[in-house]
C-alpha cells in the first residue's frame, strides 16, 4: 500500500468515529466504529446483509448479481447502521469504503456510495484496502500490537504478511494458483453440499473419516512460504467422480479428508513463515500469529494452526467469528486508523480489482502473474 507519510493530511487527535462500507464480494455491510486515542475500538453498529439466496441457484458468487444486489440494499443497510449506532451524519469524523481488491462492480457500488456520503456530509473520505481491513480486524476485539505475522486466508486470498503498522506490510508468501477458500468452495460444489460451500463442507466433515482418502498436502516439507491448492482440488474431484453412487458417509469422509489436507497445508506453510518472521524480530520480542479471513472461521483450521503456533512459541490471535468473514467493522477500523495518521483520499480514488498490501513484493515477484491492471496477487 501507499506509505502513510505520503498522504500529507493532518494527524487527528481524540476519539474518531467512522462509518465503514464493504461491498467487495457478496456481503453488503455497513458499520460504525469509534477508535479511541489509546487504540481501543468500540463497534457501535455492525450490519451485514448476505446474498446467499441470490447466488445459491448457481453454486457460487455471480459478479453481476452481486453488484446489483449491493446497489439495491446498501442505502438501507447504511441507514440501519447509523440508526443502531444512534449517530447523525454530523457526528461522524470520516467515511471509509472498500476500494478493492474484489469484484469490481460491487466495489464500485460501495465506493461511490461512500464518496457521495462524504461529499454531502462534508467529511473526510478514506479508500480502504479490503486486505488491510482483514489485517487489522483482530484489533476490533482487543489489543494486538504491531508487528505481527498474519495469515490471510479466504476465498480469494491465501498469503503471509508481516504487519508492521497501518499501511506497512511485507509479504512472505502467497498462493501460486487457488486460494484455500476456493478449494473449500469448489469441492463443496462438486459434492453438491450447497452454498456457501466452506461452511457446508465443514458441517459435512463433522461425521467423516479424515484418513479415508489419501489426498495430497501441497508443498509439504518445502522450505518456502508459498501455497498451492489447485492439485488438491483436482484430487478431491477425482476421488468424488470415482464413486458411482456416493452415500452421505462418502460425502462426510471426503469432506473431512479435504478439510484435513487444507489444514495440514496451512500449518506446514505457517511453520516456515513463523521461522522467517522470527528472524526479523529482536530476541526478546513477543511473537504473535494472527489468522484472518473467512477460512479462519473453520474450527479444524483454527485448531491445527493453534497447535502450530504453540509449537513455535507464538500466541495465536483470531478475530471473533463474525469478523473473520467480510464485514464493514474492519473497514471502519482501518479507515479510522488511517484517518488518525492523516491519511485521507480525494474523491477520485479508483475502484481496484487488484490491490496487493505489499505492492513492492507483488510487483517484483507476482505469485499469480500480472496484467494490465497490475499484479494479480
Amino acid at each position: 500500500m501507499e506509505p502513510i507519510a505520503d498522504t500529507g493530511g493532518p494527524r487527528q487527535a481524540g476519539a474518531l468515529t467512522v462509518l465503514g462500507l464493504e461491498t467487495s464480494c457478496d456481503e453488503t455491510a455497513a458499520a460504525v466504529v469509534r477508535l479511541h486515542e489509546g487504540g481501543r475500538a468500540d463497534v457501535l453498529s455492525d450490519v451485514v446483509r448476505a446474498q446467499v439466496a441470490e447466488h445459491a441457484p448457481y453454486g457460487g458468487v455471480v459478479p453481476e448479481i452481486a453488484a446489483r444486489a449491493h446497489a439495491e440494499v446498501l442505502d438501507g443497510v447504511t441507514r440501519a447502521a447509523m440508526d443502531r449506532a444512534g449517530m447523525a451524519w454530523a457526528q461522524l469524523d470520516g467515511i471509509a469504503a472498500t476500494a478493492g481488491p474484489g469484484l469490481v462492480g460491487g466495489v464500485m457500488v460501495g465506493l461511490m456510495t461512500g464518496k457521495a456520503i462524504a461529499l454531502a456530509a462534508g467529511k473526510p473520505f478514506i479508500a480502504v484496502n479490503h486486505l488491510e481491513g482483514h489485517a487489522l480486524s483482530p484489533r476490533l476485539a482487543g489489543p494486538c500490537p504491531f508487528p505481527y505475522l498474519l495469515l490471510l486466508v479466504s476465498g480469494g486470498h491465501t498469503q503471509f504478511l508481516a504487519v508492521e503498522d497501518v499501511g506497512r506490510a511485507r509479504r512472505f508468501g502467497s498462493t501460486i494458483d487457488d486460494a484455500a477458500g476456493e478449494a473449500f468452495d469448489k469441492t463443496a460444489k462438486i459434492m453438491g453440499l450447497g452454498f456457501p460451500g466452506g461452511p457446508a463442507l465443514e458441517r459435512a466433515a463433522e461425521g467423516g473419516d479424515a484418513k479415508r482418502f489419501p489426498l495430497p498436502v501441497p508443498f509439504a516439507g518445502a522450505k518456502h512460504c508459498d501455497f498451492s491448492f489447485a492439485g488438491l482440488k483436482t484430487a478431491a474431484r477425482r476421488a468424488w467422480e470415482q464413486m458411482a453412487a456416493p452415500t452421505d458417509q462418502d460425502r462426510a469422509d471426503l469432506a473431512a479428508s479435504v478439510q484435513s489436507a487444507i489444514a495440514a497445508a496451512l500449518a506446514d506453510r505457517s511453520a516456515n513463515a513463523m521461522r522467517a518472521f522470527t528472524e526479523t524480530l529482536p530476541e526478546d520480542a513477543d511473537r504473535r500469529f494472527v489468522i484472518a479471513g473467512g477460512v479462519a472461521a473453520n474450527s479444524a483450521v483454527r485448531a491445527r494452526l493453534g497447535d502450530t503456533a504453540a509449537a513455535h512459541g507464538f500466541a495465536l490471535i483470531a478475530p471473533p467469528l463474525r469478523w473473520c468473514t467480510d464485514n464493514a467493522a474492519m473497514i471502519a477500523l482501518a479507515g479510522a486508523e488511517r484517518l488518525r495518521r492523516g491519511a485521507i483520499d480525494d474523491l477520485a480514488a479508483p475502484a481496484r480489482p487488484r490491490w496487493p498490501l505489499d505492492a513492492a513484493s507483488a510487483a517484483a515477484s507476482p505469485a499469480m502473474g500480472s496484467g494490465r491492471k497490475g499484479p494479480k496477487a
